[in-house]
């Protein structure tokens, strides 16, 4: 591997550290739309809210949870970049994250996604681990279900 490969990957791993030690909007979100999520497998456990704005779009966006680094990380960065998408555009962005952490790329994000997908870029090595695709993906699909106004999601 060349030295600048190394560097980025262990800036990704402090980001995903970072994030897990200290995420970002880790609160409730009184009067949002809500959902659950679980991964069975691990353990790894989340609730997500969304509060919806002007034009449907995300106002903001919080959670709660345990679980792994990756699990946490991910919440946190998933509510970061939520914030004044459209419910379309937040579902399209769950796919393209899917794509990220299954693949370790996204050859389908356009331009509509690229400085997202950049943000997310840190979680992209658990594609290497396909048993922490879940972990990443578990509040992603606590977003959807929020979303569509089911009260969980899992990733099974």
């Amino acid at each position: 591997m060349s030295e600048a490969f190394e560097e980025l990957r262990d800036l990704y791993q402090e980001v995903i550290l970072d994030h897990g030690r200290h995420p970002r909007n880790f609160r409730r979100l009184d009067g949002a739309l809500h959902a659950k999520g679980e991964n069975p497998m691990c353990g790894d456990k989340v609730e997500v809210w969304l509060k919806l704005g002007a034009g449907e779009r995300i106002e903001d966006a919080a959670f709660q949870g345990r679980g792994c680094a990756i699990s946490i990380a991910s919440a946190s960065l998933m509510t970061e970049v939520l914030r004044g998408k459209t419910r379309d555009q937040a579902r399209s962005l769950a796919d393209a994250f899917r794509t990220l952490a299954r693949t370790g790329a996204c050859p389908v994000c356009d331009a509509v996604h690229e400085e997202d997908i950049e943000r997310l870029q840190p979680l992209a090595g658990v594609a290497e681990y396909p048993s922490r695709v879940k972990c990443a993906t578990l509040a992603w699909h606590a977003m959807e279900a929020a979303l569509k106004g089911e009260g969980s999601a899992t990733t099974e």
